[in-house]
């Protein structure tokens, strides 16, 4: 089998989110012949409007993440929660990659989900809304490759996500999942 690409959204903007270290982590740890690699650019896309998603007009920024979403054998979303929701911008991407209706690059997709917060809730209400905003859209979210990730301002205070071991297995069985739903869809 040749190498799996995968491609993880990251719903922080902020460089050094805590989300963003935990796709940072599944990047660097991830298995043989796997490649991660975390999409740059989801605050330069503009908010999903049906009057600029016209064959030659759609925004490069948007056409962009829609081609590079086409081309990996599946995601994975690194999900904070910002007021008991799904972050704009990776909703904003869900909207984009879904279209045309029916059509578009999310369509039957393989998706990790993985959400982290610093409540103890672990951002699942986040998650929930991601999910569910994912299936309406069409991907095949596979439910074995959930991992939730709570109290992370305590958690990973001092130290990058990439030093936790038990986040490292948490993150490699996400991975796991994930792949073993693209090779069992490949057969």
């Amino acid at each position: 089998m040749s190498q799996t690409r995968i491609l993880a959204l990251v719903g922080s903007l902020r460089a050094a989110s805590i989300n963003r270290q935990l796709a940072e982590a599944a990047a660097q740890n991830a298995p043989e012949g796997v490649a991660v690699s975390i999409y740059e650019g989801l605050g330069e896309i503009p908010f999903y409007n049906e009057d600029i998603d016209v064959a030659g007009r759609v925004p490069a920024a948007a056409a962009a993440v829609r081609a590079a979403v086409a081309d990996a054998d599946a995601l994975v979303l690194f999900v904070p929660e910002y007021n008991g929701t799904i972050p704009a911008a990776l909703k904003n991407v869900i909207d984009w990659v879904s279209r045309p209706y029916g059509t578009g690059a999310l369509k039957g997709k393989p998706v990790a989900v993985i959400s982290a917060s610093i409540s103890a809730n672990a951002a699942k209400w986040a998650h929930a809304d991601t999910v569910k905003a994912l299936g309406v859209a069409g991907a095949a979210v596979v439910e074995d490759a959930t991992v939730h990730f709570g109290g992370i301002g305590t958690r990973f205070a001092e130290a990058h996500p990439s030093k936790d071991a038990e986040a490292l297995a948490e993150l490699a069985g996400a991975l796991r999942a994930l792949i073993s739903t693209i090779e069992i869809a490949a057969a």
